[in-house]
């Protein structure tokens, strides 16, 4: 069998994600590219790796094999990455992080840019996933340092609190509802919404409305939760936001902000690392810096 370093990390990628498709978006392969690839993986083993399905990909038992034994190289590549990088004095490094929707717009901007500031030669390869998505990620090694909730499956994983994440519905200041100080998510889903145009966080919110087993009416998505806010106090339907950015935006888009009392609504963000130990110098350092703030 003769498989190469992107063979493995492909793999990796769509055993983890569960999809040939997004396992090949987070390798930065085409979706042709990497089923050629999967193919030609079986082909050459002798053996099926995969089980392809409605829903998606799982591995075979041939499958979890090779999938244990590529974490073992991806560890490894990463401890002689670290060390190499030692010695690598003046050269562009490459950090790579993974976060959901809050982290990336409300928490980590300022907390970065003044790490990034203070470490010119350091480039941040940041994308946005799902907090399970997120821990599968970094234990499987595509990803230095993650940032997700506590939805998430952490089992294995070095973890530092990061943040409070509480979601809040906005709503026109002249609505019903308005004098609420707080409000349940079964009591809104008659309503209509103002969503995200795509993102973890409205997948999050679509998937709680799903397991009640009810379909967010939504009437129009917007790209930034500013924009949410102002959709929402002139009527349009309801938001869920983070609370700081119904604060950010609650004057100005003349909203009322109610906490949703479901368990799901209040997360703590954690920063997470598979370890601190095989981590390389810089992205080591970025742990700590964003652990301490």
């Amino acid at each position: 069998m003769r498989f190469d370093l992107t063979d493995l990390r492909l793999f990796l990628a769509v055993v983890d994600a569960g999809s040939i498709t997004h396992g090949a978006a987070d390798v930065g392969l085409s979706l042709p590219a990497a089923s050629e690839r999967l193919r030609d993986m079986e082909a050459n083993g002798g053996v099926q790796l995969l089980e392809r399905g409605r829903r998606g990909v799982s591995p075979t038992p041939a499958g979890e094999a090779l999938a244990h034994h590529a974490r073992l190289i991806q560890r490894q590549l990463t401890q002689m990455r670290g060390e190499l990088g030692e010695h690598a004095s003046g050269l562009r490094t490459t950090v790579r992080l993974l976060a959901n929707t809050a982290a990336i717009v409300e928490y980590l901007p300022p907390r970065l840019a003044e790490w990034m500031a203070r470490n010119p030669r350091t480039d941040i390869d940041l994308k946005e996933r799902q907090s399970i998505e997120i821990a599968r990620a970094v234990s499987a090694g595509l990803a230095e340092i993650g940032i997700l909730s506590d939805a998430a499956d952490t089992s294995g994983l070095t973890l530092r609190p990061f943040a409070i994440d509480r979601l809040v519905v906005v709503i026109s200041s002249d609505h019903a509802l308005a004098a609420a100080k707080q409000i349940a998510f079964t009591e809104i889903l008659h309503e209509h919404f103002v969503g995200l145009a795509g993102g973890a966080l409205q997948d999050h919110i679509d998937a709680q409305a799903a397991r009640l087993g009810s379909r967010l009416k939504m009437r129009v998505r917007m790209r930034t939760f500013e924009a949410i806010c102002h959709m929402a106090g002139q009527g349009i339907g309801l938001g869920i936001v983070p609370e700081t950015a119904a604060r950010r935006c609650g004057r100005s888009a003349k909203v009322a902000a109610l906490r949703l009392t479901d368990p799901w609504a209040a997360r703590r963000l954690s920063l997470c690392a598979r370890s601190l130990e095989d981590l390389p110098s810089p992205a080591r350092d970025l742990f700590e810096h964003l652990a301490t703030i």
